[in-house]
Formats: structure tokens, C-alpha cells, sequence
């Protein structure tokens, strides 16, 4: 009997804690804690400066760091992420396109300026025929780049052609026949700036920033604040309506944060609002 006794205790206990695994399932949608991707520069940094601000408002931010543009969107995609913050507009359209993301544009947050840089080269007057042009090999900063120059006059594209979606193959005249390396892995951009002393380099903010350059004043060529490539939070289409991601939009684009990055950065980090 007291055998018969214990095993009806072990079978009640251990049903019990069946019903308790469950209900902690169950509280893990409703938790008020999220997981966040971004580049280190400066997007971490923006995050780390809003976590007490969250908190604030009873949602746990945890910071995820990544050094490339891939892994960010893979991992929101197998939900490691519940969002990220790292790229622009464009190129967040074009891996849509390209993979098939579920993605939902939360909201934009700042703008990065991109700067094309030269460690001998210090004006655009002093650019010589032949002149390499080296960038990054994501297509789409590559219309980005060229309607810089395009600006500059340095180039002139095909007129037909939307100058964000700009190819090398769009370029229509090359008066100083500069000449293009797109085959350079973002992240690896300021040490080509570092070895190439006589090529002009094109390098996102984030990584000109980490390397210690000051957009504003080591760009020999820097983009405006009208830029339309706009840093946003991404995630999945299915929590584009999260509380918790929206109140981080929120945060993100208040007085304090846009202050901050405006004090921060100086210009290399311009806030948006909308």
C-alpha cells in the first residue's frame, strides 16, 4: 500500500511540474523583454543609451553585436532576434527581395552619412585620371556611391536611370577614367583607406567611425542629410503591431536619444524623427 502511495505522490509531482513547464511557455509571449541586433557603431551605442529609458517603461533590452550585414537578417529571420537596427532602407528591400524575408519597416531612426575618403588625395580637385575608386561590393550602396560622384561631377549616369538602383554598367561618362574595385567587404574598407593612399574610398559611417575617422571632417566627399538611405528597426511582419518594439521606436526617436546622437556624433549621425 505504501508502495501504491508513493508512486500515486510521484505521478501527482510529477504533473505538476508538466503544468508548470507549460504555464512558463505561455509567459514568454507575454515577456517584456526584447532581443536586439546591431552593428556596434553606432547602433549598439544608440541602443545602450536608451536601455534605461526602456526600462523606464518595464521592457528589458538585450543587445546583440554583430561586425557584418548578414548574419543581423538571418538571425531576426530564424527569430534569435526579436528585431534588428543596422541597415538602411534600400538595402533592407533589396535582402527582402533576395531571400524572401517576412520583414516589416518599424520605423527609421538616424541617417549615416556616406563619406568617401583618401589618405592623400584632399580635395576633389587633386584627383588624377586613373584614379581607383574603391567600395563596398553590396549593390546596393553602389548607386549610393555614384551619385556622389555624379554630384561631384567626377561622373555622369545614364539619365534614364533611378540613381539609387545605379550600376557601374550606368555610368555614361568618366572624364578622369576612374577606375572601380565593388568587390571589398564593407567592414574591410578603412584598411584599404589605410594601404591604398592614392584611391579614393567609400566607406559606410558605422566602420569610418570604429576606424577612428571623423566624417566631417576626413571626407573629402560627404552625403547631405536629404539622404533617403534612413537606418530603421526591422522585424518580422508578424510583430510589426508589438508593444514592446513600437515603445522602442518611440524611445528611440524622443528628444533624449536624438539629442544624444546629435551631441555624440557631431553630424556623422544625423536623427530622423519620422
Amino acid at each position: 500500500m505504501k508502495k501504491i502511495n508513493a508512486l500515486i505522490v510521484l505521478t501527482l509531482l510529477s504533473l505538476v511540474l508538466v503544468a508548470c513547464g507549460t504555464s512558463g511557455g505561455s509567459g514568454d509571449e507575454d515577456s517584456n523583454e526584447i532581443t536586439v541586433g546591431a552593428t556596434s557603431v553606432p547602433h549598439a551605442e544608440v541602443l545602450e543609451e536608451a536601455k534605461p529609458l526602456l526600462e523606464e517603461e518595464g521592457i528589458t533590452l538585450n543587445i546583440e553585436t554583430y561586425q557584418d550585414y548578414v548574419l543581423p537578417n538571418e538571425d531576426l529571420d530564424n527569430g534569435t532576434l526579436d528585431a534588428n537596427y543596422f541597415q538602411h532602407i534600400p538595402y533592407l528591400e533589396d535582402q527582402i527581395s533576395e531571400f524572401g524575408y517576412d520583414f516589416a519597416n518599424l520605423g527609421g531612426i538616424h541617417i549615416e552619412p556616406m563619406g568617401i575618403y583618401s589618405q592623400n588625395i584632399t580635395n576633389i580637385n587633386e584627383i588624377e585620371d586613373g584614379t581607383e575608386v574603391i567600395m563596398s561590393r553590396s549593390v546596393t550602396d553602389h548607386g549610393r556611391i555614384l551619385s556622389l560622384l555624379q554630384e561631384n561631377d567626377l561622373i555622369k549616369l545614364n539619365e534614364d536611370v533611378d540613381p539609387v538602383s545605379a550600376t557601374l554598367e550606368d555610368i555614361e561618362e568618366n572624364p578622369h577614367n576612374l577606375e572601380f574595385d565593388a568587390s571589398i567587404e564593407a567592414g574591410l574598407l578603412p584598411e584599404f583607406y589605410e594601404r591604398e593612399e592614392n584611391a579614393l574610398v567609400a566607406i559606410n559611417t558605422n566602420y569610418a567611425i570604429e576606424a577612428g575617422l571623423v566624417p566631417a571632417d576626413d571626407a573629402i566627399i560627404l552625403e547631405g542629410s536629404e539622404s533617403p538611405y534612413v537606418n530603421v528597426i526591422a522585424a518580422r511582419s508578424e510583430d510589426e503591431d508589438n508593444e514592446n518594439l513600437q515603445k522602442l521606436v518611440e524611445v528611440l526617436r524622443s528628444e533624449e536619444i536624438q539629442t544624444f546622437i546629435e551631441e555624440k556624433y557631431e553630424g556623422a549621425v544625423v536623427p530622423v524623427s519620422e
